[in-house]
């Protein structure tokens, strides 16, 4: 294979790894999850900490316990929110209709995704302070959603879908109980639910990159 070709395969990885909400019953295997997981680790961290800790969830039982934690979570964080008054085009209106639709389904449904992954990082205080004060360096979790999205695009190179989701957090304490994480040493990064797709990957609808880039000084655009 030459390098021009591994290059188009990878930026093909990247541009197609959007979010899968609708799964097969097709099983995953722990080989597959693993070989993910590997690829998540080699994902860049601040200071090398890589504070991370991957928790695979494969039994029904368990699937079904976090998934009603998740549907719960999903259904009283959408509840809170207002439907968009206007769009801005029909184009815009279908995408935010079908982002929601995708979305209740997977809440409604993910007891029965073959594989759900728990990013976890730990509750450590992280930065420090000289003379002149606190020196923010940034979060800690900045260290960990690298790991995310290297998982989801090993997974991508298997076929796999993949959804980055967060909505969990709103139940951390409850879940991580359930699980048997000590939750005060532990917070939910995110919530990775893994498995076959039942629809196609494809370039997910965003803003134009040319649309949100500056050049130099706020403001400056290249068109």
């Amino acid at each position: 294979m030459s390098e021009d070709h591994r290059a188009d395969v990878v930026l093909e990885n990247i541009m197609t790894t959007r979010a899968i909400r609708r799964f097969t019953h097709e099983p995953v295997s722990d080989a597959e999850v693993l070989e993910c997981l590997r690829a998540a680790q080699q994902a860049p961290s601040g200071g090398n900490v890589q504070p991370q800790q991957y928790l695979v969830v494969t039994e029904p039982e368990v699937r079904a316990r976090v998934a009603a934690w998740y549907g719960r979570a999903y259904h009283r964080y959408e509840a809170s929110l207002d439907d968009p008054a206007e769009f801005r085009s029909d184009d815009d209106r279908r995408s935010w209709e079908r982002t929601r639709d995708a979305s209740r389904h997977l809440a409604d449904n993910m007891a029965d995704v073959p594989v759900l992954v728990l990013f976890l990082q730990p509750r450590i205080a992280w930065g420090s302070e000289d003379d002149e004060g606190p020196l923010d360096i940034g979060r800690l979790d900045a260290s960990v959603y690298p790991a995310v999205q290297n998982f989801c695009l090993a997974a991508r190179a298997h076929g796999l879908g993949t959804a980055l989701t967060t909505v969990i957090r709103v139940y951390t304490d409850e879940v991580l109980a359930d699980l048997g994480v000590p939750a005060d040493r532990y917070e939910i990064a995110a919530l990775v639910p893994v498995g076959h797709p039942t629809g196609r990957f494809g370039v997910a609808r965003r803003k134009p990159v040319e649309a949100v880039t500056h050049w130099n000084r706020f403001g400056d655009r290249r068109r």
